[in-house]
């Protein structure tokens, strides 16, 4: 509870130095907010939590990891913000504030166990991203972005809220174990209150994450959003997600997965082929990692699918490993569009020439997403087949391991783009904090590739 008021009140302290022109101590202040709030959610750490305010939130060890995860993403993204937001506006302490009043939600989010909290705490992520999606006015594509955000998400609250709405009707609690309970009392038939309910958030959380087929918005949001925004949307924001998804279905719907299950099953085959055949034919490196993003949803949607203790642990490495790479490869991407002002496939030709440390650590961060040993990426990519065939026949292995193979060809283009093409700019220049940022999540992406067991069980 003591992080989220830190990171509530971190955004209101910035207001004010911003209305009293102190933009040389923002950036400071934001990474130290963040730091006390990430301390304060680890000593936390195995306190043995109980629901609190009348079981509206529960703060254990999941809540914590995810809260843990969200937090030092956000710090790693708004330490490359460094001059950022100044080419876009005068207003950063506003921009500053609304991400992490984004991550306030966020944290609710991860901590909810009351179908009202959910909603809530989505609400304020929510609104946060519409803003944050159209924050470069001079940009007509991030314009259009924030309005087909806005409209698409509007769209998928109907459909949350009214799933929740008959929920509630059925059980007559907003309550997750409430809910449970009701659902063990009646277990067989189906209840037209209840069962569309639960077919009502499947739809409304799918849109949340970007799962195919409710992912249109997804490709045109990501690549319309400032670079730092889309950051942020498809690491802290689809991590909140997931987390939300998993804690939703692993307590209250659990014992209804015969109904639910076949219906995400059809979703996540889906959602692998739709994210990584579109993602084949791209031209832009930042479309490309949108589209990607949504075949990286179909992994993630295997934990829920194949639902078991250890799906959490699952989700987290694999959010884990995804956020950590993506950050990379969004920072390097923040660097040739500065430098070169293209996020084409050519604009990363011979980079290994002209700055082999941002070669090297884009490199890692390709083989992660791909899946390739010794990277956070395969580690994640294991834990979800694992669970898959535990629960289900092999064919449904065959088709995420075809969907991975796939993958690794748009994201060896980047590979052979920097290290097989010839370059036809300059030496590009890397300032030392994106160096520090780069190099931890290059770091922290081999390390756990190479010793899983630091995080294997932590949840």
């Amino acid at each position: 509870m003591i992080t989220l008021i830190i990171i509530a009140v971190l955004p209101i302290v910035l207001l004010y130095l911003g209305l009293f022109k102190a933009n040389k101590l923002l950036l400071p202040v934001t990474i130290v907010g963040l730091l006390l709030g990430l301390a304060s959610a680890v000593y936390q750490w195995n306190n043995g939590a109980v629901p609190i305010y009348h079981n509206m939130m529960l703060f254990d060890n999941f809540s914590i990891a995810f809260s843990a995860t969200a937090i030092v993403s956000t710090l790693l993204i708004l330490m490359l913000s460094k001059g950022y937001f100044e080419r876009i506006s005068e207003h950063v302490a506003e921009y500053l504030a609304i991400i992490l009043f984004s991550l306030a939600g966020i944290i609710v989010m991860v901590s909810y166990y009351n179908l009202s909290m959910l909603f809530i705490g989505i609400e304020i992520m929510s609104v946060s991203l519409y803003i944050l999606a159209g924050i470069d006015k001079k940009s007509f594509a991030s314009n259009e972005a924030s309005l087909k955000y806005f409209l698409m998400g509007a769209f998928s609250t109907g459909f949350l809220l009214f799933g929740i709405t008959l929920i509630y009707g059925a059980t007559g609690s907003f309550d997750l174990e409430a809910i449970r309970d009701w659902a063990v009392a009646h277990p067989r038939g189906i209840n037209p209150l209840f069962h569309t309910g639960i077919v009502l958030m499947i739809i409304g959380l799918c849109f949340k994450v970007g799962a195919a087929p409710f992912h249109f918005w997804t490709p045109d949001v990501y690549e319309g959003s400032p670079t730092l925004i889309t950051a942020f949307m498809s690491t802290v924001v689809k991590t909140a997600g997931f987390a939300a998804f998993l804690r939703l279905f692993a307590i209250s719907f659990a014992p209804l997965a015969d109904f639910w299950m076949p219906t995400l099953l059809v979703i996540t085959v889906l959602t692998l082929f739709v994210g990584n055949l579109t993602a084949l034919y791209q031209h832009s490196f930042k479309r490309m990692l949108a589209f990607s993003s949504i075949s990286h949803a179909g992994y993630l949607l295997f934990a829920i699918v194949a639902l078991s203790a250890g799906s959490a642990n699952a989700i987290f490495i694999y959010a884990t490993a995804y956020s950590v790479a993506s950050i990379i490869a969004f920072g390097v991407l923040l660097l040739v569009q500065q430098q070169l002002g293209s996020d084409s496939f050519e604009s990363f030709n011979g980079l290994s020439k002209r700055n082999p440390f941002l070669a090297a650590v884009l490199t890692i961060a390709m083989l992660s997403l791909a899946g390739i040993p010794l990277t956070a990426g395969f580690m994640g990519k294991f834990l979800m087949f694992s669970g898959a065939m535990s629960r289900f026949q092999i064919w449904l292995v065959i088709i995420a391991v075809i969907n991975a193979i796939i993958s690794i060809y748009y994201y060896f283009r980047v590979i052979i783009a920097m290290y097989f093409h010839t370059a036809e700019h300059d030496e590009l220049n890397v300032p030392a904090y994106y160096q520090i940022v780069l190099g931890i999540s290059a770091l922290a992406t081999l390390v756990i590739g190479i010793f899983p067991a630091l995080i294997s069980n932590l949840i």
